[in-house]
Protein backbone atom coordinates (compact mmCIF):
# COMPACT_ATOMS: atom_id res chain seq x y z
CA UNK A 1 0.00 0.00 0.00
CA UNK A 2 2.77 2.45 0.87
CA UNK A 3 4.37 1.81 -2.52
CA UNK A 4 1.11 2.76 -4.26
CA UNK A 5 0.83 5.87 -2.11
CA UNK A 6 4.45 6.79 -2.82
CA UNK A 7 3.82 6.55 -6.57
CA UNK A 8 0.72 8.73 -6.24
CA UNK A 9 2.45 11.54 -4.35
CA UNK A 10 5.98 11.49 -5.83
CA UNK A 11 7.13 15.03 -6.56
CA UNK A 12 3.65 16.48 -6.25
CA UNK A 13 2.15 19.38 -4.35
CA UNK A 14 -0.16 17.66 -1.87
CA UNK A 15 -3.11 19.14 0.03
CA UNK A 16 -4.84 17.30 2.87
CA UNK A 17 -8.37 18.73 2.88
CA UNK A 18 -9.94 18.24 6.31
CA UNK A 19 -7.91 17.54 9.42
CA UNK A 20 -10.07 15.33 11.58
CA UNK A 21 -9.38 11.69 12.37
CA UNK A 22 -8.99 10.63 8.73
CA UNK A 23 -6.98 13.70 7.77
CA UNK A 24 -4.50 13.04 10.55
CA UNK A 25 -4.27 9.41 9.47
CA UNK A 26 -3.58 10.51 5.89
CA UNK A 27 -0.88 12.89 7.08
CA UNK A 28 0.95 10.12 8.96
CA UNK A 29 1.01 7.81 5.95
CA UNK A 30 2.06 10.52 3.48
CA UNK A 31 4.94 11.49 5.74
CA UNK A 32 5.86 7.81 6.11
CA UNK A 33 5.82 7.26 2.34
CA UNK A 34 7.76 10.45 1.59
CA UNK A 35 8.93 11.67 -1.79
CA UNK A 36 6.26 14.39 -2.24
CA UNK A 37 7.11 17.85 -3.48
CA UNK A 38 5.24 19.82 -0.82
CA UNK A 39 2.54 19.19 1.76
CA UNK A 40 -0.20 21.53 3.04
CA UNK A 41 -3.19 21.03 5.34
CA UNK A 42 -6.51 22.86 4.97
CA UNK A 43 -9.43 22.85 7.39
CA UNK A 44 -12.11 25.39 8.24
CA UNK A 45 -10.89 25.38 11.83
CA UNK A 46 -7.30 25.72 12.90
CA UNK A 47 -5.84 22.61 14.53
CA UNK A 48 -2.49 21.55 15.91
CA UNK A 49 -0.22 19.98 13.31
CA UNK A 50 3.47 19.71 12.48
CA UNK A 51 4.76 23.31 12.77
CA UNK A 52 6.72 22.82 9.54
CA UNK A 53 3.55 22.15 7.49
CA UNK A 54 1.55 25.13 6.15
CA UNK A 55 -2.03 25.18 7.48
CA UNK A 56 -4.87 26.97 5.67
CA UNK A 57 -8.00 27.77 7.70
CA UNK A 58 -10.95 30.11 7.84
CA UNK A 59 -13.89 30.80 5.56
CA UNK A 60 -11.86 30.59 2.32
CA UNK A 61 -9.80 27.52 3.13
CA UNK A 62 -10.87 25.80 -0.14
CA UNK A 63 -10.23 28.73 -2.46
CA UNK A 64 -6.79 27.53 -3.54
CA UNK A 65 -7.41 23.85 -4.48
CA UNK A 66 -6.06 24.30 -8.00
CA UNK A 67 -2.72 25.41 -6.58
CA UNK A 68 -2.10 21.73 -5.79
CA UNK A 69 -1.59 18.61 -7.87
CA UNK A 70 -3.29 16.11 -5.58
CA UNK A 71 -5.98 16.73 -2.93
CA UNK A 72 -6.83 14.10 -0.30
CA UNK A 73 -10.40 15.00 0.68
CA UNK A 74 -11.74 13.88 4.06
CA UNK A 75 -15.35 12.63 4.37
CA UNK A 76 -17.92 15.33 5.00
CA UNK A 77 -16.04 18.10 3.22
CA UNK A 78 -18.41 19.72 0.72
CA UNK A 79 -16.52 20.82 -2.39
CA UNK A 80 -17.74 24.10 -3.93
CA UNK A 81 -17.63 22.49 -7.39
CA UNK A 82 -17.71 19.02 -8.89
CA UNK A 83 -14.23 17.41 -8.75
CA UNK A 84 -14.09 17.37 -12.57
CA UNK A 85 -14.19 21.17 -12.55
CA UNK A 86 -10.79 21.40 -10.81
CA UNK A 87 -7.37 21.11 -12.41
CA UNK A 88 -6.15 19.24 -9.34
CA UNK A 89 -6.92 15.55 -8.85
CA UNK A 90 -9.26 14.93 -5.91
CA UNK A 91 -8.92 11.57 -4.17
CA UNK A 92 -9.26 10.07 -0.69
CA UNK A 93 -7.56 7.50 1.45
CA UNK A 94 -10.52 5.15 1.03
CA UNK A 95 -10.21 5.33 -2.76
CA UNK A 96 -6.52 4.45 -2.58
CA UNK A 97 -7.26 1.68 -0.09
CA UNK A 98 -9.83 0.12 -2.43
CA UNK A 99 -7.47 0.40 -5.39
CA UNK A 100 -5.04 -1.76 -3.41
CA UNK A 101 -7.36 -4.06 -1.43
CA UNK A 102 -10.78 -3.74 -3.07
CA UNK A 103 -10.68 -7.25 -4.55
CA UNK A 104 -10.85 -8.74 -1.06
CA UNK A 105 -12.84 -6.04 0.78
CA UNK A 106 -16.40 -6.36 2.06
CA UNK A 107 -18.07 -2.94 2.04
CA UNK A 108 -21.32 -2.07 3.78
CA UNK A 109 -23.44 1.05 3.40
CA UNK A 110 -27.02 2.22 3.86
CA UNK A 111 -28.83 5.08 5.52
CA UNK A 112 -29.58 3.00 8.60
CA UNK A 113 -28.10 -0.18 10.03
CA UNK A 114 -24.66 0.00 8.44
CA UNK A 115 -22.68 0.14 11.70
CA UNK A 116 -24.67 -2.72 13.22
CA UNK A 117 -24.34 -4.79 10.04
CA UNK A 118 -20.61 -4.07 9.71
CA UNK A 119 -19.73 -4.91 13.30
CA UNK A 120 -22.02 -7.95 13.32
CA UNK A 121 -20.46 -9.34 10.13
CA UNK A 122 -16.96 -8.69 11.44
CA UNK A 123 -17.80 -10.32 14.79
CA UNK A 124 -19.31 -13.45 13.25
CA UNK A 125 -16.48 -13.96 10.76
CA UNK A 126 -13.84 -13.39 13.43
CA UNK A 127 -15.53 -15.74 15.91
CA UNK A 128 -15.73 -18.36 13.15
CA UNK A 129 -11.96 -18.18 12.70
CA UNK A 130 -11.77 -16.04 9.57
CA UNK A 131 -8.91 -13.58 9.18
CA UNK A 132 -10.76 -10.24 9.17
CA UNK A 133 -10.07 -6.65 10.18
CA UNK A 134 -12.55 -3.82 10.81
CA UNK A 135 -12.24 -0.32 9.30
CA UNK A 136 -14.01 2.61 7.69
CA UNK A 137 -16.77 4.89 8.90
CA UNK A 138 -16.98 2.83 12.09
CA UNK A 139 -14.26 5.17 13.41
CA UNK A 140 -11.16 3.37 12.13
CA UNK A 141 -9.50 5.06 9.13
CA UNK A 142 -8.49 2.58 6.45
CA UNK A 143 -4.87 3.78 6.55
CA UNK A 144 -4.70 2.83 10.25
CA UNK A 145 -5.11 -0.92 9.62
CA UNK A 146 -2.34 -1.44 7.06
CA UNK A 147 -0.07 -3.31 9.47
CA UNK A 148 -2.89 -5.76 10.23
CA UNK A 149 -3.32 -6.83 6.61
CA UNK A 150 -1.70 -10.13 5.72
CA UNK A 151 -1.95 -11.87 2.33
CA UNK A 152 -5.35 -13.40 3.15
CA UNK A 153 -6.82 -10.77 5.49
CA UNK A 154 -10.35 -9.62 4.62
CA UNK A 155 -11.13 -5.96 5.41
CA UNK A 156 -14.73 -5.43 6.57
CA UNK A 157 -15.46 -1.74 6.00
CA UNK A 158 -18.37 0.54 6.75
CA UNK A 159 -18.82 3.23 4.09
CA UNK A 160 -20.58 6.54 4.63
CA UNK A 161 -22.11 8.43 1.73
CA UNK A 162 -19.26 10.93 2.06
CA UNK A 163 -16.61 8.23 1.66
CA UNK A 164 -18.39 6.87 -1.40
CA UNK A 165 -19.28 10.15 -3.06
CA UNK A 166 -16.31 10.55 -5.41
CA UNK A 167 -14.65 7.11 -5.50
CA UNK A 168 -14.00 5.27 -8.75
CA UNK A 169 -13.60 1.74 -7.39
CA UNK A 170 -15.97 -0.57 -5.49
CA UNK A 171 -15.40 -3.47 -3.05
CA UNK A 172 -15.50 -7.13 -4.14
CA UNK A 173 -18.48 -7.81 -1.85
CA UNK A 174 -20.85 -4.87 -1.48
CA UNK A 175 -23.84 -4.58 0.85
CA UNK A 176 -26.43 -1.84 0.24
CA UNK A 177 -28.99 -2.09 3.03
CA UNK A 178 -31.42 0.73 2.31
CA UNK A 179 -31.67 4.37 1.28
CA UNK A 180 -33.85 6.88 3.13
CA UNK A 181 -34.05 10.66 2.93
CA UNK A 182 -30.99 11.92 4.79
CA UNK A 183 -28.15 14.49 4.61
CA UNK A 184 -30.17 16.92 2.51
CA UNK A 185 -28.22 19.78 4.08
CA UNK A 186 -25.12 18.36 2.35
CA UNK A 187 -26.52 17.07 -0.96
CA UNK A 188 -29.46 19.38 -1.60
CA UNK A 189 -31.62 16.59 -3.02
CA UNK A 190 -32.47 12.97 -2.30
CA UNK A 191 -31.31 12.01 -5.81
CA UNK A 192 -27.78 13.29 -5.21
CA UNK A 193 -27.63 11.59 -1.84
CA UNK A 194 -28.82 8.26 -3.31
CA UNK A 195 -26.27 8.58 -6.12
CA UNK A 196 -23.46 8.67 -3.57
CA UNK A 197 -24.69 5.37 -2.09
CA UNK A 198 -24.81 3.72 -5.51
CA UNK A 199 -21.03 4.08 -5.75
CA UNK A 200 -20.78 0.99 -3.53
CA UNK A 201 -21.58 -1.11 -6.64
CA UNK A 202 -21.21 1.10 -9.72
CA UNK A 203 -17.56 0.08 -10.22
CA UNK A 204 -17.89 -3.60 -9.40
CA UNK A 205 -16.72 -6.18 -11.94
CA UNK A 206 -18.13 -9.51 -13.12
CA UNK A 207 -17.62 -12.05 -10.35
CA UNK A 208 -18.11 -9.47 -7.59
CA UNK A 209 -21.11 -9.78 -5.28
CA UNK A 210 -23.81 -7.27 -4.33
CA UNK A 211 -26.32 -7.93 -1.53
CA UNK A 212 -28.97 -5.27 -1.93
CA UNK A 213 -32.24 -4.29 -0.31
CA UNK A 214 -35.05 -5.20 -2.70
CA UNK A 215 -36.27 -1.59 -2.69
CA UNK A 216 -32.93 -0.16 -3.88
CA UNK A 217 -31.83 -2.67 -6.52
CA UNK A 218 -29.62 -1.34 -9.35
CA UNK A 219 -31.28 -0.30 -12.57
CA UNK A 220 -30.77 -2.36 -15.71
CA UNK A 221 -27.11 -2.43 -16.75
CA UNK A 222 -25.83 -0.39 -13.79
CA UNK A 223 -24.15 -3.25 -11.93
CA UNK A 224 -21.93 -5.97 -13.39
CA UNK A 225 -21.70 -7.97 -10.16
CA UNK A 226 -23.85 -10.94 -9.17
CA UNK A 227 -26.81 -9.29 -7.42
CA UNK A 228 -28.75 -10.86 -4.52
CA UNK A 229 -31.89 -9.11 -3.31
CA UNK A 230 -32.84 -9.08 0.38
CA UNK A 231 -36.39 -8.44 1.63
CA UNK A 232 -38.85 -9.09 4.43
CA UNK A 233 -41.90 -8.70 2.19
CA UNK A 234 -41.09 -9.69 -1.40
CA UNK A 235 -41.58 -13.39 -2.05
CA UNK A 236 -39.25 -13.43 -5.04
CA UNK A 237 -36.26 -11.96 -3.16
CA UNK A 238 -33.10 -14.10 -3.11
CA UNK A 239 -32.78 -13.72 0.67
CA UNK A 240 -36.12 -13.61 2.50
CA UNK A 241 -36.87 -12.78 6.11
CA UNK A 242 -40.21 -14.30 7.10
CA UNK A 243 -40.87 -13.46 10.73
CA UNK A 244 -37.67 -14.74 12.33
CA UNK A 245 -36.72 -17.25 9.63
CA UNK A 246 -34.15 -16.45 6.95
CA UNK A 247 -34.25 -18.34 3.66
CA UNK A 248 -31.37 -18.18 1.17
CA UNK A 249 -31.63 -20.86 -1.48
CA UNK A 250 -31.52 -24.16 0.39
CA UNK A 251 -30.20 -22.47 3.52
CA UNK A 252 -32.71 -21.90 6.32
CA UNK A 253 -31.95 -20.26 9.65
CA UNK A 254 -34.19 -19.28 12.56
CA UNK A 255 -33.01 -16.16 14.44
CA UNK A 256 -32.88 -16.92 18.20
CA UNK A 257 -34.60 -13.64 19.14
CA UNK A 258 -34.98 -14.50 22.84
CA UNK A 259 -31.22 -14.98 23.18
CA UNK A 260 -30.12 -11.80 21.41
CA UNK A 261 -29.55 -8.28 22.71
CA UNK A 262 -30.71 -6.80 19.37
CA UNK A 263 -34.24 -5.41 19.51
CA UNK A 264 -36.54 -5.04 16.55
CA UNK A 265 -37.43 -6.40 13.15
CA UNK A 266 -35.09 -3.91 11.44
CA UNK A 267 -32.16 -5.55 13.22
CA UNK A 268 -33.38 -8.98 12.15
CA UNK A 269 -33.23 -7.76 8.54
CA UNK A 270 -29.61 -6.75 9.13
CA UNK A 271 -28.99 -10.28 10.40
CA UNK A 272 -30.45 -11.61 7.13
CA UNK A 273 -27.91 -9.61 5.11
CA UNK A 274 -25.07 -10.88 7.29
CA UNK A 275 -26.32 -14.46 7.09
CA UNK A 276 -26.32 -14.33 3.28
CA UNK A 277 -22.74 -13.00 3.14
CA UNK A 278 -21.59 -15.62 5.65
CA UNK A 279 -23.24 -18.40 3.63
CA UNK A 280 -21.35 -17.25 0.54
CA UNK A 281 -18.14 -17.33 2.58
CA UNK A 282 -18.68 -20.93 3.63
CA UNK A 283 -19.98 -20.61 7.19
CA UNK A 284 -22.49 -23.21 8.29
CA UNK A 285 -25.52 -22.56 10.50
CA UNK A 286 -23.82 -23.81 13.64
CA UNK A 287 -20.88 -21.42 13.25
CA UNK A 288 -23.22 -18.54 12.44
CA UNK A 289 -25.59 -19.24 15.32
CA UNK A 290 -22.86 -19.54 17.93
CA UNK A 291 -21.25 -16.26 16.88
CA UNK A 292 -24.54 -14.38 16.53
CA UNK A 293 -25.54 -15.19 20.09
CA UNK A 294 -22.35 -13.63 21.49
CA UNK A 295 -22.70 -10.32 19.62
CA UNK A 296 -23.07 -7.21 21.76
CA UNK A 297 -24.85 -4.30 19.99
CA UNK A 298 -23.16 -0.94 19.66
CA UNK A 299 -24.16 1.84 22.08
CA UNK A 300 -26.96 4.31 21.27
CA UNK A 301 -28.77 1.91 18.91
CA UNK A 302 -32.11 1.17 20.58
CA UNK A 303 -30.28 -0.12 23.62
CA UNK A 304 -31.76 -0.72 27.04
CA UNK A 305 -29.72 1.42 29.44
CA UNK A 306 -31.45 0.67 32.73
CA UNK A 307 -34.50 1.07 34.90
CA UNK A 308 -35.44 3.82 37.31
CA UNK A 309 -38.58 4.02 39.45
CA UNK A 310 -40.03 1.09 37.53
CA UNK A 311 -39.56 2.76 34.11
CA UNK A 312 -37.33 1.13 31.46
CA UNK A 313 -35.13 3.55 29.50
CA UNK A 314 -33.87 3.00 25.95
CA UNK A 315 -31.19 5.00 24.14
CA UNK A 316 -31.70 5.19 20.36
CA UNK A 317 -29.74 8.39 19.88
CA UNK A 318 -28.44 7.21 16.49
CA UNK A 319 -31.98 7.78 15.17
CA UNK A 320 -31.82 10.65 12.66
CA UNK A 321 -34.79 9.89 10.36
CA UNK A 322 -38.47 9.24 10.94
CA UNK A 323 -38.30 5.54 10.07
CA UNK A 324 -35.97 4.77 12.97
CA UNK A 325 -38.37 6.32 15.48
CA UNK A 326 -41.15 4.24 13.94
CA UNK A 327 -39.05 1.09 14.31
CA UNK A 328 -38.27 1.96 17.92
CA UNK A 329 -41.97 2.23 18.75
CA UNK A 330 -42.60 -1.08 17.00
CA UNK A 331 -39.75 -2.84 18.81
CA UNK A 332 -39.97 -1.72 22.45
CA UNK A 333 -42.93 -3.07 24.43
CA UNK A 334 -45.22 -0.74 26.42
CA UNK A 335 -43.70 2.59 25.42
CA UNK A 336 -45.04 5.30 27.72
CA UNK A 337 -43.06 8.19 26.27
CA UNK A 338 -40.88 8.92 23.25
CA UNK A 339 -38.48 11.85 22.89
CA UNK A 340 -38.24 13.26 19.36
CA UNK A 341 -36.40 16.23 17.89
CA UNK A 342 -33.06 17.81 17.11
CA UNK A 343 -31.41 19.80 14.34
CA UNK A 344 -33.79 20.48 11.44
CA UNK A 345 -32.30 19.55 8.07
CA UNK A 346 -35.56 19.78 6.16
CA UNK A 347 -36.32 16.06 5.76
CA UNK A 348 -39.91 14.86 5.36
CA UNK A 349 -41.70 13.71 8.53
CA UNK A 350 -45.07 12.80 7.01
CA UNK A 351 -44.59 9.05 7.51
CA UNK A 352 -43.60 9.53 11.15
CA UNK A 353 -46.56 11.83 11.82
CA UNK A 354 -48.94 9.38 10.12
CA UNK A 355 -47.59 6.61 12.32
CA UNK A 356 -47.83 8.67 15.52
CA UNK A 357 -51.36 9.77 14.65
CA UNK A 358 -52.80 6.35 15.48
CA UNK A 359 -50.08 4.84 17.67
CA UNK A 360 -51.14 4.48 21.32
CA UNK A 361 -47.97 5.93 22.89
CA UNK A 362 -49.44 8.21 25.60
CA UNK A 363 -46.71 10.88 25.65
CA UNK A 364 -44.87 12.32 22.61
CA UNK A 365 -42.27 14.76 23.89
CA UNK A 366 -40.99 17.05 21.11
CA UNK A 367 -37.87 19.17 21.39
CA UNK A 368 -35.57 21.54 19.51
CA UNK A 369 -36.20 22.81 15.95
CA UNK A 370 -37.36 19.51 14.50
CA UNK A 371 -39.77 18.94 17.36
CA UNK A 372 -41.25 22.40 16.84
CA UNK A 373 -41.70 21.76 13.11
CA UNK A 374 -43.37 18.39 13.71
CA UNK A 375 -45.73 19.99 16.25
CA UNK A 376 -46.60 22.83 13.85
CA UNK A 377 -47.21 20.41 10.96
CA UNK A 378 -49.51 18.28 13.11
CA UNK A 379 -51.52 21.29 14.24
CA UNK A 380 -51.81 22.68 10.70
CA UNK A 381 -52.31 19.56 8.59
CA UNK A 382 -53.56 16.77 10.88
CA UNK A 383 -56.82 17.87 12.55
CA UNK A 384 -57.70 14.21 13.14
CA UNK A 385 -54.46 13.45 15.05
CA UNK A 386 -55.50 11.03 17.79
CA UNK A 387 -55.41 12.56 21.29
CA UNK A 388 -53.33 15.68 20.49
CA UNK A 389 -52.99 16.24 24.23
CA UNK A 390 -50.27 13.58 24.01
CA UNK A 391 -48.01 16.16 22.33
CA UNK A 392 -45.71 18.17 24.56
CA UNK A 393 -43.08 20.61 23.32
CA UNK A 394 -39.98 21.48 25.35
CA UNK A 395 -36.80 23.36 24.42
CA UNK A 396 -34.06 20.98 25.52
CA UNK A 397 -33.23 17.33 26.17
CA UNK A 398 -32.93 18.12 29.87
CA UNK A 399 -36.52 19.41 29.95
CA UNK A 400 -37.65 16.40 27.90
CA UNK A 401 -36.15 13.93 30.38
CA UNK A 402 -37.70 15.84 33.29
CA UNK A 403 -41.12 15.56 31.66
CA UNK A 404 -40.61 11.90 30.74
CA UNK A 405 -39.70 11.00 34.32
CA UNK A 406 -42.82 12.75 35.57
CA UNK A 407 -45.22 11.31 32.98
CA UNK A 408 -44.02 7.76 32.27
CA UNK A 409 -45.63 5.20 34.56
CA UNK A 410 -43.92 2.21 36.23
CA UNK A 411 -43.99 -0.78 33.89
CA UNK A 412 -43.70 1.45 30.81
CA UNK A 413 -40.68 2.43 28.75
CA UNK A 414 -39.19 5.79 27.83
CA UNK A 415 -37.38 5.87 24.47
CA UNK A 416 -35.02 8.53 23.14
CA UNK A 417 -35.38 8.17 19.34
CA UNK A 418 -34.92 11.71 18.05
CA UNK A 419 -35.46 11.16 14.29
CA UNK A 420 -33.15 14.15 13.80
CA UNK A 421 -29.48 15.08 13.71
CA UNK A 422 -27.61 16.11 16.85
CA UNK A 423 -25.26 18.63 15.25
CA UNK A 424 -25.42 22.20 16.47
CA UNK A 425 -26.77 20.96 19.81
CA UNK A 426 -24.39 18.15 20.69
CA UNK A 427 -20.99 17.14 19.32
CA UNK A 428 -22.50 13.99 17.83
CA UNK A 429 -25.20 11.39 18.47
CA UNK A 430 -22.92 9.59 20.95
CA UNK A 431 -22.73 12.66 23.17
CA UNK A 432 -26.51 13.09 22.91
CA UNK A 433 -27.02 9.51 24.09
CA UNK A 434 -24.53 9.93 26.92
CA UNK A 435 -26.26 13.13 28.08
CA UNK A 436 -29.61 11.34 27.98
CA UNK A 437 -28.27 8.52 30.16
CA UNK A 438 -26.72 10.97 32.63
CA UNK A 439 -29.96 12.96 32.87
CA UNK A 440 -32.01 9.83 33.48
CA UNK A 441 -29.82 8.43 36.23
CA UNK A 442 -28.46 11.59 37.85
Amino acid sequence: MLNRLKEQIRGKKILILGFGREGRSTLRRIQEAGGYGSLTIADQRTAEADPGIPFLSGEHYMDMLDDYDLVFKSPGIVLPKDPSAYRCHVTSQMELFLEEYGERTIGITGTKGKSTTTTLLYHILKEAGRNVVLAGNIGIPAFDILEQLGPDTIPVCEFSCHQLEYIHVSPHIAVLLNIHEEHLDHYGSFERYAASKYQIYLHQKPGDLLFCGADVLPGEGLCRADVYSVSDCKADADIRLDGTQIAFGRNLYRIPVDDLHMLGHHNHLDVAFVYAVCCMMGLDNEEFDRSLRSYEPLPHRLRFIGERDGVRYYDDSISTIGDTAIQALKSVPSVGSILIGGMDRGIDYDDLIEFLRSHPVPHIILMYATGRRILDEIREHYPDFSHPERLLYVNTLEEAVTQARALTRPGEACVLSPAAASYGIFKNFEERGDVFRDLVFS
